[in-house]
Parts: structure tokens; C-alpha cells; sequence
């Protein structure tokens, strides 16, 4: 079991996600924005944290960029449908800038928990 923390500001995208995350034996904690979710990180690390690009505020880049300068092992899948119109994909600039994975919105169960896994599973073998 891992712990997770989702970083979204969308309320339905962070249900479904503690759903289908807690079913598969995970503990979920969320974060409604990226300051919320660094603090969130900062009082208690998480294993994994799936974050959102487009978010008010502090965007996922910011997000991740900060995580990674304080805490190098944090273990982040960006995440993005693309912004409000659909057609801006960040996702191979989270890749560049430390993300260990990509998540394309909408997503299915399938490739959000074999996505999960998978970095997990890369994660605890590289500390």
C-alpha cells in the first residue's frame, strides 16, 4: 500500500481518483491546488503524487519543480487534458522537468492503476 496525494482542482477528477486508488488498497490524501498540495507534501511526504497541470494558482509545473528542488526523490505523474480548450499539452514538459510519469485526461481505470504501479514499482527500486 502506498500513500498518495492528488493534486487536482477539479472535485470529480479527485473523487474518481481516491476511488479507484482506495479500492486498490492505497491511502489517498487531496489537495484542491498546488499550494494546498505542497503543504499537504511537506506535513506529510507521499510515495507517489499525481498532479494536475492546469490548475488556478500555482499551475503542476510550479508544483512539481518545487517538490523536486526540496524533496529530489519525490515521486510525481503529472496529469493534463490539455487546459481549458483542450489543445496545450504540457505533459512532455513535466517529463523534462522531473515527472516520472504521463497521464493523458479523461483516463480510464485501467491505465491510471497500471500507470501507478508501474512508477511505484520503478520508484522503490531506485532508493
Amino acid at each position: 500500500m502506498a500513500r498518495i496525494l492528488v493534486i487536482d482542482d477539479e472535485v470529480p477528477v479527485r473523487a474518481l481518483m481516491r476511488l479507484l486508488l482506495e479500492k486498490a488498497g492505497h491511502a489517498v490524501a487531496e489537495a484542491a491546488d498546488g499550494d494546498e498540495g505542497i503543504r499537504s507534501y511537506r506535513r506529510q511526504p507521499a510515495d507517489l503524487i499525481l498532479c494536475d497541470l492546469f490548475m488556478p494558482g500555482k499551475d503542476g509545473l510550479e508544483v512539481i519543480r518545487e517538490l523536486r528542488r526540496e524533496d529530489p526523490d519525490a515521486t510525481v505523474i503529472a496529469m493534463s487534458g490539455g487546459g481549458l480548450d483542450g489543445k496545450v499539452d504540457l505533459l512532455p514538459a513535466a517529463g523534462l522537468i522531473g515527472a516520472a510519469g504521463l497521464l493523458y485526461k479523461p483516463f480510464d481505470q485501467v491505465d491510471l492503476l497500471t500507470l501507478v504501479g508501474r512508477v511505484l514499482q520503478t520508484a522503490d527500486h531506485s532508493r
